[in-house]
């Protein structure tokens, strides 16, 4: 029996979990780099490719790093030790590069699925106000103080630290979007749905101010922290679907946010 796998079958399999059709405009996913003909014994995850994780992936002896945030990105016209080195020593190293993004954000036990369910959020699903939206909504089995559920989102995120705003109500009624979700919830439109609280990352001032305008309460609880989660989720997939693949955890990409 014939058990070679190929960067193509493993980039497939990922996009029948989450469909590239799912992405949002202009998002850049897929295999970004290398070749998909090449066979794959190993393959590291992480939620960034860096220098460092290049490397990783190198002493490891990885064929394909599979990543949720992409590679390469809008702006890159070239591709030399200086304008891409990330790029350039992926090729050096013969590594492949599969990207999963707003995809895997969207798609179902993706990285939002996964947040929710880590949150202890119940009966969650996929709605916003009706619009094509990658947050999941849910509840909380009982009402909590905002200051204490910004703790248990700290400690179920392994975060270094939460910003939040109190709105003086208990949180229960919950919308979660990981990573840069915040810039794609409107405090107003989750009041307006019936909901208390927002969980995401990288809030501007003019959310915090909504948030405290509409009587919404918002934890924002970190960019990777909201969606590293997703990792072990891509994990027990490649297992499942391929046993005999090696995969390994980038032990090198970590959250480097600290807070004083």
């Amino acid at each position: 029996m014939n058990t070679t796998i190929t960067i193509r079958d493993v980039l497939d399999f990922l996009d029948s979990k989450a469909p590239v059709s799912m992405k949002l405009p202009n998002d850049n996913v897929g295999l970004l780099v290398g070749d998909g003909s090449d066979v794959c014994n190993r393959v590291m995850l992480s939620l960034d490719i860096t220098p460092e994780v290049v490397r990783e992936a190198a002493e490891y002896g990885a064929q394909l790093i599979v990543s949720h945030h992409p590679v390469i990105r809008s702006g890159l016209t070239s591709v030399t030790s200086d304008s891409s080195e990330v790029v350039w020593r992926l090729g050096d190293f013969k590594i492949a590069a599969i990207c999963m993004h707003t995809n895997l954000d969207a798609a179902f036990g993706g990285v939002n699925d996964e947040l929710a369910r880590v949150l202890g959020l119940a009966d969650y699903e996929h709605n916003y106000g009706g619009n094509d939206h990658i947050g999941r909504v849910g509840t909380l089995p009982d009402p909590i103080a905002l200051p204490d559920f910004a703790m248990r989102v700290k400690l179920a995120l392994n975060a270094n630290g939460v910003r939040y705003y109190d709105a003086g109500v208990p949180a229960q009624r919950v919308m979660v979007c990981g990573g840069s979700g915040a810039d794609y919830c409107d405090p107003a439109v989750i009041r307006r749905l019936g909901f208390d609280t927002l969980v995401s990352a990288d809030f501007k001032h003019g959310t915090w101010l909504t948030a405290k305008q509409y009587g919404v309460n918002a934890i924002d609880a970190g960019h990777y922290s909201t969606e590293n989660v997703v990792i072990p989720v891509l994990r027990s997939w490649l297992i499942g679907e391929f046993p005999s693949l090696e995969i390994l955890i980038s032990e090198k990409h970590v959250q480097i946010e600290q807070y004083a």
